[in-house]
């Protein structure tokens, strides 16, 4: 099977319904991270937020503790199902944002 590389449609959202953008790791020994009300749904495809390192522009819900580290411990957003679609979003942010730090880096 091909894989489609087009641009998304506006309004059109291609991954949803596909399992690639939800795996729930029910087994974990940490399942769930967060406190939630429904297990079933709790995204674990982005165990380590990807949005982290984007500091205050990741959009979700985080603190900084003592040290200037961020807390994301009340953080959902990462592992609501709905949010695949905004994480991926962010992906271009996320390179430019380390290709700062390499050599040569735009």
């Amino acid at each position: 099977m091909p894989h489609d590389r087009r641009p998304e449609e506006p309004g059109k959202e291609h991954w949803r319904g596909k399992n690639y953008a939800f795996f729930c790791h029910s087994a974990c020994e940490f399942f769930p991270c967060h406190k939630t009300e429904d297990p079933a749904h709790f995204n674990c495809l982005f165990c380590y937020c990807p949005l982290y390192a984007l500091g205050d522009r990741c959009g979700g819900n985080y603190t900084y503790a003592y040290g200037g580290v961020k807390d994301c411990s009340n953080c959902m957003l990462p592992h609501n199902p709905e949010n695949y679609g905004y994480i991926t979003g962010k992906f271009r942010e996320i390179m430019k944002l380390a290709a700062q730090g390499e050599p040569g880096g735009k």
